[in-house]
């Protein structure tokens, strides 16, 4: 019998999202792996046991099946207890939420996923940290952009999942829109109601000439300028008496950020201004921001510094 080398050893842990929402990818994820390696399979309920099976890994590799939500989970906590340098990560992408994996070269279909965990290199890739221990492994922007659909929500159906310390809350992360409430019973229960009565139908429809309709869900008013106050390395690139309608902060070269603010103007579009740099601090009235798919805040400042080479990823070998 021939022994299997530590490498070859994989925890598959497999996310409840995924398997919800596409038990078939699941399935086929797992065949592959159990196939090209010794794969021990988890299947966690919630973030506690997600939590205590990835520290109990021992030798073996992580490979995760589920959506960004699941990446994120697993790099803020090997992050949080300083096993992320040692630690390779691998990721079948299984879910709605998959932009973040994409953008950073994971394949996106099932079985080629597989063979990347199986056949893969690990590449270093830089992590974003900020003043509060929290990772960002994309974008941040500010204003947060409106969640589109698919995007997690929290229990009211607004993309925000974090506490007035900008916190993750976890357990909110988890759960999925529509698991404590049957939207559409009300409303049913109603035009039940009014079947054989048109005065209570004629009723109904003159309240509603008179309240104005809702916003849909996980959609918000287009946000105003802001003041902020943007340091790149220590030299502010825009201060609190420039107006500015946007931030954002993405991965630059190796080691460093990229920078971009659009400054509100009268007239003409004013131009970008852009730099690069390890440490950015943005600070000013209490502002939310989008960190990959979590909104966080409101904060009066945060500080994001880039940690060069920070954790890797398996990834396909270049053809």
């Amino acid at each position: 019998m021939t022994e299997v080398a530590v490498s070859d050893q994989l925890l598959v842990l497999i996310d409840p999202v995924a398997r919800r929402t596409d038990g078939e990818s699941v399935r086929i994820a797992k065949d592959v792996l159990s196939a090209g390696a010794a794969a021990k399979v988890s299947l966690p309920d919630g973030p506690e046991e997600f939590a205590r099976a990835l520290r109990r890994r021992g030798s073996r590799r992580p490979v995760l099946v589920g959506d960004d939500r699941a990446l994120l989970r697993a790099v803020s906590l090997l992050h949080r207890h300083r096993e992320l340098a040692g630690c390779a990560l691998s990721v079948v992408p299984v879910g709605q939420s998959l932009g973040l994996s994409r953008s950073l070269g994971v394949p996106t279909g099932a079985v080629a996923a597989a063979r990347a965990v199986l056949d893969g290199a690990e590449r270093r890739l830089d992590l974003l940290v900020d003043d509060s221990d929290g990772v960002v492994l994309g974008a941040v922007g500010i204003p947060p952009l409106a969640v589109p659909h698919g995007e997690p929500f929290g229990p009211e159906g607004v993309g925000v999942d974090s506490g007035p310390d900008g916190a993750v809350d976890a357990g909110r992360a988890w759960r999925r829109p529509g698991t404590s409430r049957t939207p559409g019973v009300a409303g049913a229960s109603g035009a039940a109601a009014a079947v054989g009565r048109p005065w209570l139908r004629t009723c109904q429809s003159f309240v509603r000439t008179l309240v104005p309709a809702r916003p849909a869900r996980g959609t918000a008013p287009a946000p105003g300028p802001a003041r902020l106050r943007v340091e790149v390395d220590g030299v502010t690139l825009v201060d609190l008496d420039q107006p500015v309608h946007g931030f954002s902060l993405t991965p630059g070269a190796p080691g460093v950020a990229t920078v971009e603010v659009r400054p509100a103007s009268v007239g003409a579009e004013a131009s970008p201004l852009r730099a690069e740099g390890r440490t950015v601090t943005v600070s000013g009235a209490h502002f939310r921001y989008r960190a990959d798919s979590v909104v966080s805040g409101p904060v009066g400042t945060r500080t994001w510094t880039v940690r060069e080479g920070a954790w890797g990823l398996m990834l396909p070998v270049p053809g």
